[in-house]
């Protein structure tokens, strides 16, 4: 069943849950956490005063990261096939794009990120979109 699994999704679904797991992580290791992985110092300051906001956020974020590497996999043609998975993958693909190229805009808005955190996450979206989007065009053709 691996081997007739779709690559490109199944990368994705693999490096979406690993991104999931790394919020989850954030959580246990504290404002180290936080900060390693290019947190605001306003949220490190927030986490190492344990303040609920930082590991709720990291949570959620979490949660929706894996969700989506849940749905990729389905769509991957692992797993259960969860109905509409494919047509999830194309939102979690255009929100993955959408969050890539507006990271100038965002980075004015959300204030205190780090420049490494910006860029990183932001070419990270961009492989994402581009992974997610070349192996929904792939299963979508196959079909």
């Amino acid at each position: 069943m691996l081997l007739q699994a779709n690559g490109f999704l199944l990368l994705g679904a693999l490096l979406t849950a690993l991104a999931g797991v790394l919020h989850f992580a954030c959580i246990f290791w504290g404002a180290r956490g936080f900060q390693v992985l290019g947190a605001g110092e306003q949220l490190v300051a927030m986490a190492a005063r344990r303040h609920w906001y930082p590991p709720v956020v990291a949570c959620a974020i979490g949660c929706v990261l894996l969700l989506w590497a849940l749905l990729t996999l389905s769509a991957a043609g692992l797993g259960p096939q969860l109905a509409l998975a494919k047509w999830a993958v194309l939102l979690i693909t255009l929100v993955y794009l959408g969050r890539a190229l507006a990271f100038p805009w965002l980075k004015r808005v959300i204030i205190g990120n780090s420049e490494r955190f910006w860029h990183l996450s932001s070419l990270l979206c961009l492989g994402l979109a581009v992974l997610h989007g070349v192996g929904l065009a792939q299963v979508w053709q196959a079909a």
